[in-house]
């Protein structure tokens, strides 16, 4: 997949997570189903050692109340293609 749609594909995956703040009650029960999801879609999208640990830190997030404001869709396309250029 080419890395820019890999970038819109990340910030619509995080856009959903974070939309379990709109519906206040229902969407933190929404993240139990997202967390898992989430977490297998990061280390689809990613493969290797990072993907694997992005996904593990994708599931936390999602599943801890409160961190759902963090774009780690993003942030580990931003590590892969911006800080660790090989």
């Amino acid at each position: 997949m080419n890395k820019y749609k890999k970038l819109v594909l990340g910030i619509i995956l995080d856009a959903i997570g974070c939309a379990s703040f709109i519906i206040p009650g229902i969407g933190e029960f929404s993240d139990i189903i997202w967390a898992p999801v989430s977490g297998w879609l990061m280390t689809s999208l990613y493969k290797g050692k990072p993907g694997k640990i992005a996904g593990i830190i994708t599931f936390a997030e999602e599943a801890l109340p409160g961190l759902d404001v963090i774009p780690t869709f993003t942030l580990m396309w931003f590590y892969t293609y911006v800080l660790k250029k090989e």
